[in-house]
């Protein structure tokens, strides 16, 4: 299973809905051969380079990026997830934030957050408001094959990623 990659003073944190079935067997974040991820944040600006899934533990260290989830159970798609794992994953998710305190959270999808914040008014990009203080909430699209969203599209969203690892 691809566990958590966290540690105090991150400059970001992606976070998604849970591991694909991919992700579940390898224990890689966005490890699914469809899944755009990694080409968009090196095509964005994010890396310097093309990270692997295999790679993911690297960033911690060497970019300041770290990796969580809403829910921990791999699923095909997130819409598998049961109610009380989003509610209980909401909660456990706070808790990770308020003890590592990343400088900002990349939410990876829309349903990401409205399921985190429980409410359906958000937008791309940095929110108004965060879930904890001190800690800046951005969303961006979904990486995911299943987003049909274009490539250019989703470099131009995970841009404003940029300035919170480019200090």
């Amino acid at each position: 299973m691809a566990s958590d990659l966290l540690k105090p003073g991150l400059t970001l944190v992606f976070c998604g809905y849970n591991p694909s079935l991919t992700s579940g067997r390898s224990g890689y974040h966005y490890a699914h051969p469809g899944n755009r991820f990694w080409r968009v944040l090196f095509a964005s600006g994010i890396t310097d380079r093309l990270y692997k899934p295999e790679e993911d533990e690297r960033l911690l260290d060497l970019l300041g990026i770290g990796f969580t989830n809403l829910a921990s159970r791999p699923t095909r798609r997130a819409d598998e997830l049961t109610r009380e794992e989003v509610r209980t994953g909401a909660e456990e998710l706070r808790a990770k934030l308020e003890r590592y305190e990343p400088r900002a959270v990349a939410y990876t999808g829309i349903g990401v957050y409205r399921w985190f914040r429980a409410t359906s008014k958000v937008g791309w990009g940095v929110q108004e408001s965060s879930a904890v203080p001190g800690v800046t909430d951005v969303v961006v699209p979904s990486p995911s094959g299943l987003n049909r969203m274009s490539f250019e599209e989703l470099v131009d969203h995970y841009r404003t990623l940029t300035p919170f690892v480019r200090q």
